[in-house]
């Protein structure tokens, strides 16, 4: 198996892509630290640009995939494809962002006249289009397109301060996910993203700016007050599965991407788009996960799963060490092009288990039915769909949902990802890809008629060097991959799941399940 099994771009196409590096290394992200800096600039250029940027740091845009809980089956490949340019005009602005800081420290103007206006234009036209769409097929478009269409700019005072984000990391109850995480003050999140060093780091000696995480973004897991564990996202994030109605589980190994299956699309969000997911995903399970696989070529790839009764593809965001290591993408799209830059770490343990519900038995999950747990987008779109949790091994009564944790000699960090577990009983994906699904209630039933269905749990676990605090600078970061505008944040991590069980394998899965028994 190679590196990607994405269709290969043109050369011409890849040169295309390299230019546009300078993205990478800015960001266009919110740190005045990087919106200069570029390959070969040291520590003093980097300082000199932070004295120079201009206030507006970031770009903020409505997510408009959200908002669509009507779209017609027959629509909703176009549709994506339109979200998909969506996400590409915001990142083309906040490369404009990043490349005329200047003319906009002479102009207070600038950036609305030059990259907001511009940017609601094409955003107004992609959404008539998307609208467009949705009537032909008979659907029900979502009103108000200008308000979607328009962008605000968030100056960097209001971001240092914790705020521009649609986040209250202080105050962040999320049903008992919104944890004591030792004492300490989320809702600034550590940062002075206008003032730090972060962009100058020399990465191994290669002096390479990257657009996060700094400081701020990492807690030593010792100081953290006991959560009780990794969490779901459902209301007051209890996780209410699998001590109760149904107590069996089934557990399915499919390795740890030992064999480099990656790529940058995501088949859920963006079917039929290359680098829809502007991010590298690792992938275990089905072999033939991209932008362009049908369900019939999932029933008939390979998989890596011990059990071959399983080609369910189960993929995530790579874990980076930022050490200044050319991966195989460090000048493609989804890689180094988009600021996803270091040494892909493989997970030394990736354990799939399914559980059952607590107040009833499971039924079976229908053939490609789709899950996403978790939001890429959640450092500027808020924590609605957030469903993160970060811990360590021997710590695991501890977890963070906004920093990545710092372990003590003899940890590894972990990642864990309860999945929703309850579905509305008839389509295996919907619109916004999340309303077909559910996570139960705090009582473990499942609400407004929704079916119980087996409940992934992914846990991750990764032999990273722990990362160092020297002078308000993070030495030896890691960080998940993401879109450039969400600076690598802990909160974005998130999982992807599709259902390839065959018929009597899923059987299998739900006798053991309602059984009580621990199968694999």
């Amino acid at each position: 198996m190679g590196r990607t099994n994405r269709k290969r771009r043109s050369t011409l196409a890849n040169r295309a892509i390299a230019a546009s590096a300078a993205l990478a290394l800015g960001g266009g992200g919110l740190l005045a630290a990087n919106i200069y800096a570029s390959a070969g600039e040291g520590k003093n250029s980097t300082q000199n640009a932070q004295t120079t940027a201009a206030g507006v740091a970031t770009i903020k845009c409505p997510d408009v995939g959200q908002q669509l809980t009507d779209v017609p089956k027959g629509a909703r490949a176009g549709v994506d494809k339109e979200l998909a340019k969506l996400d590409q005009q915001v990142t083309e602005a906040y490369k404009r962002l990043a490349d005329t800081r200047q003319a906009q420290a002479g102009d207070s103007s600038y950036v609305n006249n030059a990259i907001l206006s511009p940017l609601k234009s094409k955003r107004t036209a992609t959404i008539d289009r998307i609208n467009n769409g949705i009537k032909r097929k008979g659907g029900k478009a979502p009103q108000g397109a200008d308000q979607l269409a328009g962008c605000e700019g968030v100056p960097a005072d209001e971001i240092n301060a914790g705020e521009g984000q649609g986040q209250d990391q202080g105050g962040q109850d999320q049903g008992g996910q919104g944890q004591d995480q030792g004492g300490q003050d989320q809702g600034g999140q550590g940062q002075d993203q206008g003032g730090q060093d972060q962009g100058g780091q020399d990465q191994g000696g290669d002096g390479q700016v990257l657009n996060g995480p700094e400081a701020g973004d990492f807690q030593d897991i010792t100081q953290v007050q006991p959560t009780g564990g990794a969490k779901g996202v459902g209301p007051n994030g209890l996780p209410a599965n699998g001590d109760g109605g149904s107590t069996g589980t089934f557990t399915t190994s499919c390795g740890t991407n030992g064999n480099d299956n990656h790529n940058s699309d995501n088949i859920i969000v963006a079917p039929g788009v290359d680098n829809g997911a502007q991010h590298t995903h690792d992938y275990v399970g089905n072999q033939d996960n991209n932008a362009f696989t049908s369900d019939q070529q999932f029933l008939q790839a390979d998989t890596s799963c011990q059990n071959q009764g399983d080609k369910s593809s189960y993929y995530w965001p790579v874990l980076r060490l930022q050490d200044g290591t050319d991966e195989f993408d460090a000048n493609d799209l989804g890689g180094g092009a988009e600021g996803n830059i270091g040494k892909i770490l493989e997970a030394s343990q990736a354990e799939l288990k399914f559980v059952g519900n607590k107040a009833s038995d499971v039924v079976a999950m229908p053939s490609a039915l789709r899950i996403i747990t978790g939001d890429a987008k959640a450092f500027t779109n808020g924590l609605a769909n957030a469903n993160t949790n970060w811990s360590c091994t021997g710590f695991e009564d501890r977890q963070l949902t906004d920093k990545y944790p710092i372990c003590p000699e003899g940890s590894s960090v972990v990642r864990t990802s309860f999945f929703q577990s309850c579905w509305d009983g008839q389509n295996i994906d919907s619109a916004n890809h999340r309303t077909h699904v559910a996570f139960v209630q705090e009582d473990g039933t499942c609400a407004n008629g929704f079916q119980a269905i087996p409940q992934l749990q992914a846990r991750l676990v990764y032999d990273v060097p722990a990362p160092q605090i020297e002078n308000g600078q993070v030495v030896n970061p890691f960080a998940v991959d993401g879109f450039p505008d969400q600076l690598h944040k802990a909160i974005t991590d998130h999982n992807d799941f599709i259902n390839f069980f065959d018929e009597n394998t899923m059987n299998q899965v739900v006798d053991c399940i309602n059984s009580g028994q621990d199968c694999q």
